[in-house]
């Protein structure tokens, strides 16, 4: 391991790789597989699996000001106090670090830590389909994918297996199945909601949700402990990180070097083999700058950092950023809605209960526009997640009352009830962008990122169908004090970017290639979400996975045979 300061280290590496989140992980752990020295680099502080879960075994009187932040910290901090705890706060980059500028306001929630992301994602895996694959040829939007569902298939196999998937088949050609470990369980007012909804439409379904938390141990992992405190790290690795599978993987062979407190400022432009020749990247801790070089470089820094670093790598060859020659760089930036849906409760059931706290809902697969459906008013789909459960003291608590009677009456199990949401796709618009802003800078005199994104008209009216049908789905199950909702969440706050450097066919049109490489740099390759053509409604993390493992295994071939 490299440790910021240590000047023994060698600067020349057979692979370089930015970003130690989810799919940077996985590119390490692959490439050093395949026997690439690799260089592993994160712009944040080291977090060693176990060790640095500090809060993770913590309860809630154990925090100073239990589960609330102080009003300080909440001016200071006015978004990630809106979307962390202080269980998990150390796991995101805090808002006046890590400033940016948003021209409409939005939600840009990052880890900047060995693992990244990883450490506190939602953990929902699902495969896309040729529906996904094929929409934007189809609605003429847009660039094409150039690959479609059989390209990737064997590799959703691969990593599903490797990070281990818990979930129940279905055999729905809008959500192919996986390779699943058994399934969480449905609790009774979810399966009650289930066969209710199977009973109205047969083309509707409620299943219980795939995800990375292990319900068996798996490669001397876990199994899930349904503590529901994942975002603070697992000690049992009972959910798949960075951290607790495939950095430990990649140190295994003995290929890795990892250097936290890196920014990486700029690819550094090789003009004499127009490649990349290594990076130049800023030690956090003392601002001296270090340069790095590499056969092959994998840029994995996360969707909105990705598209800054090629934006921020200017030379002769690339004025407008580095790969840039499509101008393409920073637009067609996409994140999912999940602020529409519906809440009801029900008077049922009051004799059962459930086990533990499950990390996970359940999930009501895509079924609008699985064939086109004009009458709609928009195009593409959602899904709906959500989750059943009984009222609890917390839920009570402003509840009037006093003394013996009121502390029973909070001690006792309330009323069933189900909250639902859509989680729906975002159109590729060219206009919802990042770039470099003009005249602000971090800490580090790098430019600030500067965010132009919002859900328009298809989005819109996407989510008032996500409100309809979720009332009529718990209004015709029985439940009484249903109501729709929609909380206007700005974009980014599913926490689901991608888009700024899209995959496609043509160099004129797109960044990358079919297989993660870069038109204009050979020995290139992005495979965060900053790579995607459209975005479909399923959480997008498997995806990526699946793509890097696959983008790596075509470096590895390309550099053997001396292509790259």
């Amino acid at each position: 391991m490299y440790i910021a300061g240590n000047s023994k280290v060698d600067s020349s590496f057979d692979a370089i790789v930015i970003g130690s989140g989810i799919s940077g992980g996985w590119a390490a752990m692959e490439l050093c597989k395949k026997g690439m020295k690799t260089l592993l680099l994160e712009r944040g502080r080291d977090v060693k699996h176990i060790v640095d879960y500090k809060t993770a075994n913590l309860n809630p009187w154990d925090f100073e000001f239990g589960p609330n932040f102080t009003t300080k910290h909440i001016q200071q901090n006015p978004m990630i106090s809106q979307n962390t705890s202080p269980g998990d706060q150390d796991f995101f980059a805090s808002d006046v670090d890590h400033p940016y500028h948003a021209e409409k306001p939005f939600s840009w929630l990052r880890g900047y830590q060995v693992g990244g992301r990883s450490l506190t994602w939602g953990r929902q895996c699902y495969r896309w389909s040729d529906l996904d694959f094929e929409a934007n040829l189809k609605d003429k939007i847009a660039v094409d994918w150039p690959i479609r569902y059989q390209h990737i298939a064997p590799w959703y196999d691969y990593v599903e297996q490797f990070i281990g998937v818990s979930g129940k088949a279905e055999n729905l050609s809008q959500l192919p199945d996986g390779k699943f470990l058994p399934p969480m369980q449905l609790n009774c007012i979810e399966n009650h909601l289930a066969e209710s909804i199977l009973k109205g439409d047969q083309h509707r379904l409620l299943t219980i949700a795939r995800v990375a938390n292990l319900t068996k141990g798996w490669d001397s992992r876990g199994p899930c402990q349904n503590r529901n405190l994942c975002s603070r790290g697992c000690p049992f690795g009972g959910y798949f990180s960075s951290n607790s599978s495939t950095i430990p993987a990649a140190f295994q062979t003995g290929n890795l070097t990892l250097r936290p407190y890196s920014i990486v400022a700029e690819l550094l432009y090789d003009e004499h083999h127009d490649k990349a020749k290594g990076v130049r990247v800023i030690d956090t801790l003392t601002n001296e700058s270090f340069e790095y070089f590499a056969k092959v470089v994998f840029v994995n820094a996360s969707t909105i950092p990705t598209a800054g670093i090629l934006l921020n790598s200017k030379s002769h060859r690339f004025p407008d950023g580095f790969g840039n020659d499509s101008g393409e760089v920073g637009h067609n930036l996409m994140d999912h809605h999940s602020s529409a849906g519906a809440y009801g409760e029900y008077d049922g059931f009051q004799d059962q209960y459930y086990k533990g706290r499950r990390p996970c809902g359940f999930l009501i697969p895509r079924y609008r526009n699985l064939k086109p459906q004009p009458e709609l008013g928009f195009l593409r789909g959602y899904n709906i997640q959500g989750d059943g459960e009984r009222a609890e003291w917390e839920d009570r608590q402003n509840e009037p009352g006093f003394g013996a009677d009121f502390k029973k009456r909070l001690t006792t199990p309330g009323k069933w009830s189900i909250w639902m949401a859509g989680w729906g796709e975002c159109l590729p618009y060219h206009e919802n962008k990042v770039s470099l802003h003009a005249s602000k800078v971090d800490k580090w005199g790098l430019p600030q990122m500067d965010i132009d994104f919002s859900f328009k008209e298809n989005e819109a009216k996407m989510m008032e169908d996500i409100m309809k049908t979720s009332a009529e789905m718990l209004s015709a199950a029985g439940f009484n004090n249903v109501s729709s909702f929609n909380y206007h969440k700005p974009g980014g706050s599913t926490v689901h970017e991608m888009g700024t450097a899209r995959m496609g066919r043509d160099p004129k049109t797109s960044v990358v290639n079919g297989n993660n490489q870069m038109h204009a740099a050979k020995n290139v390759f992005i495979t965060d979400g900053s790579c995607m053509t459209s975005s479909a409604c399923q959480n997008p993390s498997l995806t990526y996975m699946a793509l890097t493992a696959r983008a790596c295994e075509f470096a590895a071939r390309e550099m053997k045979a001396g292509n790259i």
